[in-house]
C-alpha cells in the first residue's frame, strides 16, 4: 500500500519538472519573438518605404536597443538616468490605480450583490450601468477632477476614482452571473434547510461567484492603470506616468525612445497588477474541488 501511495506523488514530482522548466522558457522565447517581430517589421517598412497604418523609421520604431539603452541615460546632464525617474513615477501611478482598484471592486461587487437579490433594481440599473461605460473616459476624467477638486479632495483620490470607474463595471457584470451560476437545486437544498438570504450568499453564491469575480479582477487590474494614467492629465499631477508621456510626448520628435521607455514601464506596471491578482487568485482556489482533483 505504502509503494502504491508513493508512486503518484513521484510521478507528480516528475511531471511537474518538465512543466516547469517550460513556464521557464516562455518568457524568454515571448522577449525573442517580440524582438523578432519589432526588429523584422522595421527592416521591412523601411527598406519598402511603407507608409500605412503608420510611416515607418527610426523615430516612430526607434530599435529596441536604443529603447532599452534610454533607461540608462540621463535626463539632465549629471543627473540620475531615466529608470530611476519612471521608478517613481510607477510608484505614484501605482497608488492611484491601487485604491482605485480597491475602490471599484468593492463597489462592484457590493452593486452585483443587490442586484442579484432584486428582479426589479437589476431590470431598472442594469441598462444605466452598461451605458455608463459608453461615455468616453477623457470626457468624465475633467470633470471628476474638477468636481472633487472644489470640494477640498486630493488630487491623487480624484485620479483614483477615475480608476474606479473603469474598475467597477467589470466586477459588477461577472459577479453577478457569477452569484446566478449555483444550480437550482443547490438552492432548493439550501431552503429546505430554513437557510436565508444571507446564508445562501456566503454559503452558496459567494463561493460559486468567485471565478467569475477573479476573471473581472484580472481584466479590472489593467483597467485601473490605464484609468489612473489618463487621470493624471486634466488633474496636472507631475508624479507620475501620465504626466511622464506628456512630457516626453513634446520632444518625441528627438528622443523618442524617451516615450517607448515610459511605454514600456506603464505595461510593466499593469502586468504587476494582473499577476497580482493571479497570485491571489490561486491562494484563494487553491483548495477548490477541480484544483485538487
Amino acid at each position: 500500500m505504502s509503494a502504491i501511495a508513493v508512486e503518484p506523488s513521484r510521478r507528480g514530482i516528475v511531471g511537474a519538472l518538465p512543466r516547469a522548466a517550460a513556464r521557464a522558457l516562455l518568457l524568454p522565447l515571448g522577449l525573442a519573438a517580440l524582438w523578432g517581430l519589432w526588429e523584422g517589421y522595421r527592416w521591412l517598412g523601411i527598406r519598402g518605404h511603407w507608409t500605412w497604418p503608420f510611416k515607418v523609421n527610426d523615430t516612430n520604431m526607434p530599435h529596441l536597443s536604443k529603447i532599452w539603452h534610454a533607461f540608462g541615460q540621463p535626463l539632465q546632464p549629471d543627473g540620475p538616468p531615466l529608470r530611476h525617474y519612471l521608478w517613481h513615477y510607477a510608484l505614484f501611478t501605482g497608488k492611484e490605480a491601487l485604491a482605485g482598484f480597491a475602490l471599484g471592486a468593492v463597489i462592484g461587487f457590493l452593486l452585483a450583490v443587490v442586484l442579484a437579490h432584486s428582479t426589479l433594481l437589476r431590470r431598472g440599473l442594469l441598462p444605466y450601468i452598461v451605458v455608463s461605460q459608453t461615455v468616453p473616459i477623457l470626457a468624465i476624467a475633467p470633470m471628476v477632477v474638477l468636481g472633487l477638486g472644489t470640494k477640498g479632495v486630493n488630487p491623487w483620490v480624484a485620479v483614483a476614482v477615475i480608476a474606479a470607474y473603469l474598475t467597477f463595471f467589470p466586477v459588477a457584470i461577472n459577479t453577478l452571473r457569477g452569484l446566478h451560476s449555483p444550480e437550482p437545486r443547490a438552492l432548493e437544498l439550501m431552503r429546505s434547510y430554513a437557510a436565508g438570504r444571507w446564508k445562501i450568499l456566503w454559503r452558496l453564491r459567494v463561493p460559486a461567484s468567485l471565478p467569475y469575480v477573479f476573471s473581472a479582477l484580472k481584466i479590472s487590474a489593467t483597467a485601473s492603470v490605464i484609468g489612473a494614467i489618463i487621470g493624471e492629465t486634466p488633474a496636472s499631477l507631475q508624479g507620475g506616468l501620465g504626466y511622464a508621456i506628456v512630457n516626453f510626448n513634446q520632444y518625441y520628435s528627438t528622443q523618442p525612445a524617451n516615450l517607448w521607455a515610459t511605454i514600456i514601464a506603464c505595461a510593466l506596471l499593469g502586468i504587476t497588477f494582473f499577476l497580482a491578482v493571479v497570485l491571489l487568485e490561486r491562494l484563494v482556489l487553491k483548495r477548490a474541488p477541480e484544483h485538487v482533483a
